[in-house]
């Protein structure tokens, strides 16, 4: 029975009433020896109290996505078949682009806003990991108006423990972006979320880490080669980006800093810059490896500033101080744009993120139409659906970063 399906949750609901019900209809019905009747007492009051505290949990991680199945949960999956040294590019020196190209198949998900996302399991040839990949494709993917038409993608990532479907499950991302895609007003991406829970009882980071697991490789080679290998993905890095939440708001960042070559974008929500902001992280564990996949660190000493644009959002001592910290170092051409959230606006959790996605693609549509402009296309991209989409984003966008930035 699926940790996350309907099922499970209606039996612990079930259970549940039957434990409240049980010591209501039994305590003073008992018979027997006294210590039989207090053991038996004490047995249902447990088990009241399992029940719904199991419930409790089921509710909150359905709500989250934290644990994506009993492996998660348990600590029992492991999807590392090897982990190379693959040097310092992650490539181990294979020429990735010449690599054949392998046809995906493709199921159905299933589970809370997974209308139209497919599945597949992929066998990632350069990382060693081998997981599960969801993907969604914009209304006009399948439009015959747009069959030679390539599509910007962007690569979902979620936090620490984070389920690959908390994108679209808790977060509604395609429930809330479809109409604005359908009407113009967000750009049509297709939307890729790749397991990041690789290792059990810990956070990868993002990173590689020889001998244990190639993250950043999965992540940024394997995952983006099996989407232009099926899809009609523009190519990267112009046609890339990046979105994440707590943990995932770091590997965004980090992915687009140290990969300019790979990423023109990243969105960040309550992210961190020190692998350090997640304790059970591998990445925070070795201090070399700690600056090595600090997006700070590395944008600092880039002696080239790379062309990416950052989108960062935060609260007070949650993300705001990191996202000031990239915006202060900051040169042209690269950008940062700072979203300053109140603490009265709630805590470090799906409520708190939820509103931020419509405002953070629109400015990632914008972004990506200014960086075609800029590195002198031949032919930017033009709103899909008719009218100067360009020009209401840049208005939008110019009116939520003056309230939005805290003065």
């Amino acid at each position: 029975m699926s940790l996350t399906g309907t099922p499970f949750l209606y039996t612990l609901i079930v259970l549940f009433a039957v434990a409240l019900i049980l010591p209501l209809v039994l305590w003073s019905r008992m018979r027997g020896p006294k210590a039989l009747r207090a053991a038996t007492r004490v047995l249902m009051l447990l088990f009241a109290q399992g029940t719904a505290v199991a419930l409790v949990f089921v509710l909150v991680n359905n709500a989250n996505s934290l644990y994506d199945n009993w492996g998660d949960l348990l600590g029992t999956g492991n999807h590392v078949q090897q982990a190379a040294n693959l040097g310092a590019d992650g490539t181990g020196g294979i020429a990735v682009r010449k690599l054949p190209k392998v046809k995906q198949n493709f199921v159905p998900a299933t589970g809370p806003g997974m209308a139209g996302v497919r599945q597949t399991q992929l066998k990632g040839r350069v990382s060693g990991v081998n997981a599960e990949v969801y993907v969604w494709t914009p209304p006009q993917y399948d439009d015959p108006k747009y069959k030679n038409h390539n599509f910007p993608v962007v690569e979902l990532l979620p936090g620490y423990p984070g389920s690959a479907k908390a994108w679209f499950g808790s977060l509604h991302v395609t429930r809330d972006l479809e109409p604005l895609m359908r009407s113009g007003q967000v750009a049509p991406f297709i939307l890729v979320a790749p397991r990041t829970n690789l290792l059990t009882n810990i956070d990868t980071g993002c990173a590689n880490i020889p001998g244990t697991v190639n993250a950043d490789t999965w992540l940024s080679i394997d995952v983006p080669k099996m989407v232009t290998d099926n899809f009609r993905a523009e190519p990267a890095p112009k046609g890339w980006a990046t979105a994440g939440y707590s943990a995932g708001a770091h590997c965004a960042v980090k992915l687009a800093v140290a990969h300019p070559n790979r990423y023109m974008g990243a969105i960040s929500f309550s992210g961190y810059n020190d692998p350090i902001g997640e304790r059970n992280s591998l990445a925070s564990q070795n201090l070399t490896v700690r600056d090595a996949n600090n997006p700070f660190l590395l944008l600092k000493k880039q002696l080239t500033p790379p062309r990416i644009a950052l989108y960062l959002s935060g609260q007070p001592h949650d993300g705001y101080e990191a996202a000031v910290g990239l915006e202060q170092i900051a040169k042209a051409p690269t950008t940062v744009h700072v979203v300053y959230i109140p603490k009265s606006a709630g805590g470090h959790n799906m409520a708190l993120w939820r509103p931020q996605v419509v405002p953070a693609f629109r400015w990632l549509s914008l972004e990506m139409g200014q960086h075609t402009a800029r590195t002198g296309a031949a032919n930017p991209r033009a709103p899909l659906n008719g009218g100067s989409t360009h020009a209401a984003l840049a208005s939008g966008t110019a009116s939520r970063a003056g309230a939005g930035r805290k003065p």
